[in-house]
């Protein structure tokens, strides 16, 4: 999976491949001189004495061109050779706007760039001059970098490998900008949602914190990640909840209430960072202690920072002790944060945690707060500058929801193909929503993998009850819920209350009936008459029925969630919608009441996501024709996998 692509476009000389390595070195991307590319092949080109573009391409297949992409130290090579320096000759530079038009040595070169931009991780600067325009048009910021001719010459001359003069320079330049503005595309002219920036005045430096200011007001700077590590009750979900200033995490005196890694996006003093709050770490787990000790120890590996929290009224444990030694290998930056301390008679004794070897310890009592300012002070001036973990990525955001044991974690690692949360027999396990990307049909989705909801989960008290309301918070925080029903037994109450409670919360609704290889073929006969039965008000529920233990046909989930969300999305236009409504009407007016006939007057879509539409009638109509008009609705324009809602407003004639 890609990571970010920051797409620098411009005519030459205008600081482009400056200012893109000074924003690839302090992001930690990689770079990419497009423009490199092109005077490669142009060397290449020149040095075989070949102009036509399958020529050329042979000498590219024959004579490999490859990038170092550190943007400390970039390097262009041709057959293994070190060209970077011979391509910024004038010789290459008279030739290559001529070189780069060659309409099938073009398209080769743009999907070159393409497979190095794809294999970027966390991201890439790239910069040329049709970047935005033509070889990544999907770039999470597009920059048009300018100046004046004559910056640009002084530029260029500092960079050209053999001795000119500035009015050499500028006249090349000159000449090359009026040979691009011929082309089809030229790339003098901006992408349409390019950010444009004249730089003829502004240093290196300034034009760098320019375009880093865009890419943090897009949240396009990955946000570090600190993960709270502890072995089991010493207070770590409580001091979560104190840094992110609300209850999230669920907290318990009961030890192992926290089970699976819990991400939480946190400020303190304008720094923004996640928070992955985890289970207690045990030196000899057993059982469902061995899942979520590992998922710890994942964690810390995720980890740019390490909250390592000690119960300071205890003290420092042999499993302390070994939980160190495995911290101190992972070579992270570790903070001791010493717990419960509610006062200086605590805070003496705390003053043995010395001994660990990690500095200073913090004392805190997240219960309380004692210390916490001091303790997030110190965090965020540890954080580096720069984290892994997009804040705002856009991605569609899928529930999973349902009973308790239903298969939701376990289809969230099927999908994902490896174990991504913790599943074990014993219903429950899961009890904070989990969210994960995961790529399923070449598209990526952020899953949030929930508790499942009890009954009278308002009657539920402790650890059920809260994991019911995030449950609930997750809920409103997707897209999309998929409803997961257990295909092997009957349909239950809840199940049903499940998809009611999607359907009033407005979101688009896939139900995925699992466990289907248990189910028989009298089994199949009795599903369909139950949700027949007692889904009849959902019949425009997209349903899938899958495997989670074999990963029988989760292919076809995701193409569920594409149909779900283009119907939650879509708007009819009023011409039609007015048009359809007219000849429904005509054809089956609304039912007399009281003697009177309401008449409709106009409709239109007052909201998408989930579709909303409002009804004008001088009277007051129906609900029985106000159903009709949806069914109507639904077969005249679709809207599969998602709510409609009709509303009828009485409009008196003026």
């Amino acid at each position: 999976m890609a990571g970010i692509t920051v797409a620098i476009d411009g005519p030459s000389g205008s600081g482009k491949s400056s200012t893109a390595k000074a924003i690839a070195t302090r992001a930690n991307w990689k770079y990419l001189d497009t423009g490199a590319l092109y005077r490669a092949a142009t060397w290449l080109s020149l040095k075989e004495n070949v102009q036509e573009g399958w020529q050329i391409i042979a000498a590219i297949k024959n004579e490999p061109i490859t990038f170092n992409s550190d943007p400390k130290d970039p390097k262009v090579y041709c057959g293994g050779l070190d060209i970077s320096s011979e391509i910024r000759s004038i010789r290459v530079t008279d030739n290559v706007s001529q070189i780069s038009q060659i309409p099938e040595l073009r398209s080769y070169l743009v999907e070159m760039q393409r497979a190095i931009i794809a294999d970027s991780v966390s991201g890439i600067v790239v910069e040329g001059r049709d970047i935005g325009t033509v070889v990544a048009p999907d770039a999470a910021l597009k920059v048009f970098l300018y100046a004046d001719l004559q910056a640009r010459a002084l530029r260029r001359e500092a960079e050209m490998a053999e001795n000119q003069s500035s009015a050499d320079v500028a006249n090349s330049l000159s000449n090359r900008d009026q040979i691009d503005s011929t082309r089809k595309i030229s790339p003098l002219r901006p992408a349409e949602d390019a950010l444009e920036l004249d730089s003829t005045e502004l240093d290196l430096k300034e034009v760098v914190e320019v375009i880093w200011e865009w890419l943090s007001r897009k949240n396009l700077l990955g946000l570090p990640k600190v993960a709270v590590i502890g072995r089991p009750n010493v207070g770590k979900s409580t001091l979560v909840n104190r840094i992110i200033g609300r209850r999230e995490a669920i907290v318990e005196d009961t030890p192992g209430v926290t089970r699976d890694r819990v991400k939480y996006e946190a400020e303190w003093n304008g720094r923004r960072f996640i928070l992955i709050d985890t289970g207690g770490w045990e030196m000899s787990p057993e059982g469902i202690s061995e899942k979520i000790t590992a998922g710890s120890e994942l964690a810390i590996h995720q980890a740019d920072v390490i909250l390592f929290v000690i119960d300071a009224q205890v003290g420092a444990l042999d499993e302390d002790s070994s939980l160190l030694e495995l911290l101190r290998k992972s070579k992270k930056k570790v903070i001791l944060a010493a717990n419960k301390v509610d006062g200086p008679s605590e805070e003496a004794d705390a003053h043995a945690l010395w001994n660990l070897g990690l500095g200073e310890p913090r004392f805190v009592s997240a219960l309380h707060g004692r210390g916490s300012g001091d303790l997030m002070d110190y965090l965020v001036k540890s954080l580096p500058e720069v984290g892994s973990e997009q804040a705002d990525d856009g991605f569609r955001r899928i529930a999973l929801v349902g009973r308790p044991n239903v298969g939701k974690s376990s289809m969230l690692n099927i999908l994902a193909g490896e174990s991504r949360v913790i599943v074990d027999d014993a219903a429950g396990t899961t009890r904070d929503p989990v969210d994960e990307l995961i790529e399923i049909g070449d598209q990526t989705w952020r899953f949030i993998d929930t508790a499942g909801i009890r009954k009278r989960a308002n009657q539920d008290s402790g650890t059920d009850y809260y994991a019911s309301l995030r449950t609930a918070t997750a809920l409103d925080r997707a897209e999309v819920a998929v409803v997961v029903l257990d295909a092997s037994v009957p349909l239950t109450e809840q199940d049903l209350r499940i998809v009611t409670m999607v359907e009033e919360a407005g979101r688009a609704l896939v139900i995925v009936l699992n466990k289907w290889d248990l189910v028989d073929e009298e089994r199949q006969i009795q599903i369909d008459k139950e949700l027949e039965r007692n889904l009849e008000r959902y019949p425009w529920a997209q349903r899938v029925n899958v495997s989670a233990l074999t990963g029988w046909h989760r292919d076809r989930l995701a193409p569920a969630l594409r149909t779900a969300i283009s119907s939650w999305e879509k708007r009819v236009p009023t011409s039609k919608l007015n048009s359809f409504l007219g000849a429904l009407i005509a054809a089956t007016p609304p039912p007399v009441r009281s003697g009177k006939q309401p008449k409709i007057r106009f409709a239109t879509q007052a909201a998408v996501c989930p579709p909303k539409f409002v009804v004008f009638a001088s009277d007051w109509v129906e609900p029985s024709y106000r159903r009709f008009i949806e069914r109507r609705l639904r077969e005249e324009f679709g809207f599969p996998g998602t709510p409609v809602e009709v509303v009828v407003k009485v409009k008196e004639r003026e």
